[in-house]
């Protein structure tokens, strides 16, 4: 179910394969990503740590559109950091779905008829 407040973002749930885990060992696999704004792919771009390692703005990215994460009161890079490596796959793949323009088309053959057609993906955060 998507989640829109007036004037906010469209927010999607997602449960994450592992979860990540505070410094008191509770794991955090439920949470929210709202859509991206321009300014969100922007703005990292002037980050230091972004300048110093280009592969770093899917951290500084994802802790600007991830809004929930479990019962943590904030989301910041230092918990995108601390992700397990398929979290922030998940996390990195949903990005792409939700901010893409439309659903995702996959073109599948038919196991019956072996015809070849497009099929649309499932909703983003699913």
């Amino acid at each position: 179910m998507v989640e829109v407040t007036q004037g906010a973002a469209p927010e999607f749930p997602f449960e994450l394969p592992y979860g990540f885990l505070d410094g008191e060992g509770r794991r955090h696999r439920a949470g929210t990503m709202r859509l991206a704004t321009a300014f969100d792919e922007i703005a990292p771009l002037k980050d230091t740590r972004v300048a110093q390692n280009p592969g770093y703005i899917v951290v500084i990215l994802l802790s600007r559109v991830v809004t929930r994460l479990g019962s943590l009161d904030y989301i910041n890079p230092k918990v995108i950091e601390g992700l397990f490596a398929s979290d922030l796959a998940y996390l990195q793949d949903m990005y792409v779905r939700l901010n893409r323009s439309g659903r995702e088309r996959m073109l599948v053959t038919c196991p019956h008829c072996t015809g070849d057609f497009e099929v649309e993906g499932p909703e983003p955060g699913k």
